[in-house]
């Protein structure tokens, strides 16, 4: 029995579309997620790996899609040719069939630390870009979950016994915000 054909597509937000990953190739089961690829914590990646079976080729539109940083990229590749399933990324034309090909790992190690640059860079751009737009005034931020009036409250009413996990149920706040904003006042 040959194995099948599967296909792991991955957007980052719900309005993206991921028809355009693995156009024109046939395959046998799809997995989709709408979600972040800097977790591998994803259910159609989970459900993904459970139906995955030796002889089995995966499909993946490029190695981003798969993973955002190299240590999970280089996991989910081990794990995955040690199960007897074949890797595909289409977009960078690599196939990992398990056997001993030091180029093709040396190529995956290059395009995943450069995918992994490439990430870094965009949260230093966002970090630079959120710290100017604050020296000019135009970055707020989020409003805070509590007012400071609600604080000095449930700050009292902690010192009188009330317990985190109550007031955090009352107020409509995890007990982190009570944590950050009250007990580390």
């Amino acid at each position: 029995m040959t194995g099948h054909d599967v296909g792991y597509l991955r957007v980052s937000s719900v309005d993206q579309n991921l028809e355009r990953q693995l156009e024109g190739v046939s395959l046998d089961e799809r997995f989709e997620d709408h979600a972040s690829g800097g977790s591998t914590n994803r259910p159609g990646w989970k459900a993904c790996l459970a139906h995955l079976r030796a002889g089995d080729t995966l499909h993946v539109h490029s190695i981003d899609r798969l993973a955002r940083n190299l240590n999970d990229l280089l996991s989910i590749l081990t794990v995955l040719l040690e199960r007897g399933v074949a890797v595909r990324f289409h977009k960078e034309g690599l196939h990992f069939t398990g056997k001993d090909e030091p180029f093709q790992r040396l190529q995956l190690q290059i395009i995943g630390a450069v995918s992994e640059f490439e990430r870094s860079m965009i949260r230093e751009r966002q970090r630079e870009g959120i710290a100017l737009a604050k020296a000019k005034g135009k970055y707020k931020g989020r409003k805070p979950a509590l007012s400071d009036e609600q604080a000095q409250v449930i700050r009292s009413r902690i010192e009188q016994g009330d317990k985190v996990s109550a007031l955090a149920a009352e107020y409509g706040v995890s007990r982190q915000t009570i944590y950050a904003r009250v007990i580390g006042m």
